[in-house]
């Protein structure tokens, strides 16, 4: 057993010291990827090492470079070198999560994450919490709650009743809300017909106004105001106290999309941008992107936590909690589950508070940075200036064929390999997203970047 631990362990090792040189963009086609890994479901096992080896080989030039310092792709963070540590050990503990009965050490972890994290970004004391696979299920979880209170609160029990029949929600937002809204909608059978879109200002933040108008038009009915905190594009934040005061002067409840933003509670350099956030009614974040732990480490909480805990709880008869101790799948969406509150706590340890205040402000630096200097290249323009980690350049074409151009240009930097970015529609145009996150990120990796985009702007405009 501990000869193919060790086999795994020297493989890991070998990619992580590769990682400054290797490519960005994957590098073999997904044909090959196939040819090399659709084997024949084998009759007799193969040895475990020469199974582990032969992955390796069979997924190398397949894997995307995002835990390396030059993706600025998408909001995805390296792995710490502590949380990954532990993530190692929580599978090797394999403990399933989901009550302090199956893993009481994992229920005291989260519990203590919990409070710290609330501290951290400065969200109230009583709200409750869990910990889920991502920012997508903690939207789900936080619009749960917020549909058990609004529809409790007209008469009518959604976890006994179901939707059918229910009063509708509307969900008032900007076009600028991410996609995750909508599949949380759709999953908890509110319907993406049901979210309404109110005017945003020119910085891209919602129109109080226009809110206070949506929210009369909805005539009491019950209903969602949906705020960002760190824009996908632009990592604008909305104006957290004055539309918490309207929304609730209408009895909505407001949820707050931080999966990138929260995590500037923890700089004093950029804290200001939350100021009113904590007015809110629930709240959601992504621990791999900012706090740079691997996937599944989503975080949400409620300041309803009654109406939380109405949610999810459910009683077994073969389950009997400790009630000292918070029980973890009273607040999840799912019981079994691995025991991600490991290298959240560990990440949350290694760094402090200094630490991931100095992640906040290097990583919105460097992004200022790249776009500032990217955008002054000939042939490119600015479209938006970071807030803190999101920007936006765009290339123009000597024919006039901006957005049909500006891909080109994405593509053949994807294709050069030192670096990676996506492109994204804002504003009715085509644009390449910049976004910093990873701790691994520094001012060489930003040096090298520039001279790639450069190049392949040069060559694609001949």
């Amino acid at each position: 057993m501990m000869n193919v631990l060790n086999v795994a362990a020297a493989h890991a090792a070998k990619y992580l010291e590769s990682l400054p040189e290797r490519p960005i963009a994957p590098q073999v086609p997904l044909a090959e990827l196939q040819r090399r890994l659709a084997k024949p479901l084998p009759e007799q096992g193969v040895a475990d090492e020469a199974v582990i080896d032969e992955l390796v080989r069979d997924c190398d030039g397949g894997l995307m470079g995002s835990a390396g310092g030059r993706f600025f792709g998408w909001v995805i963070g390296g792995t710490l070198p502590a949380a990954l540590a532990a993530d190692w050990l929580t599978s090797t503990w394999d403990q399933n999560a989901a009550s302090n009965v199956t893993a009481p050490a994992e229920a005291v972890v989260e519990q203590v994450c919990g409070e710290w994290i609330k501290q951290l970004l400065g969200l109230p004391d009583s709200a409750s919490f869990a910990l889920v696979t991502g920012c997508q299920m903690a939207h789900t979880t936080a619009l749960a709650s917020a549909r058990h209170k609004l529809l409790r609160d007209r008469g009518w029990d959604v976890e006994a009743r179901g939707v059918s029949g229910a009063p509708p929600i509307r969900i008032l937002t900007t076009e600028n809300r991410h996609e995750s809204i909508l599949r949380a909608a759709r999953v908890l059978g509110i319907g993406t017909d049901a979210v309404k879109y109110v005017r945003a200002d020119n910085l891209g933040r919602i129109d109080v106004g226009a809110l206070e108008t949506a929210l009369k038009e909805s005539g009491g009915g019950p209903t969602v105001v949906l705020l960002q905190a760190g824009d996908l594009n632009t990592g604008m934040f909305d104006p957290f106290g004055p539309a918490c005061e309207a929304a609730h002067a209408a009895k909505a409840w407001v949820h707050v999309d931080g999966a990138i933003g929260l995590w500037v509670g923890a700089s004093a350099r950029y804290r200001s941008l939350l100021d009113g956030v904590e007015r809110a009614d629930s709240w959601a974040t992504d621990g791999h992107k900012w706090l740079n732990l691997p996937f599944d480490s989503g975080l949400v909480f409620v300041r309803d936590a009654a109406a939380h805990k109405a949610s999810f709880a459910q009683d077994t008869s073969y389950s009997v909690p400790v009630e000292a101790v918070r029980n973890q799948k009273d607040w999840n969406p799912e019981w079994s589950r691995r025991g991600r509150g490991f290298p959240l706590y560990t990440a949350l340890r290694s760094l402090g508070r200094a630490g991931i205040a100095d992640m906040v402000e290097r990583c919105s630096a460097h992004a200022t940075r790249l776009v500032s200097e990217i955008g002054a290249l000939p042939g490119a323009e600015i479209a938006s200036m970071p807030v803190i980690n999101q920007g936006l350049v765009r290339f123009s074409s000597k024919t006039g064929e901006h957005d049909t151009f500006t891909d080109r240009v994405i593509r053949r930097i994807q294709d050069a390999g030192v670096a990676f970015f996506g492109g994204s529609t804002w504003r009715g145009m085509r644009v390449m997203r910049i976004s910093v996150c990873n701790w691994r990120t520094t001012g060489d990796d930003v040096t090298a970047t520039i001279a790639s985009v450069a190049e392949a702007l040069a060559a694609e405009r001949g």
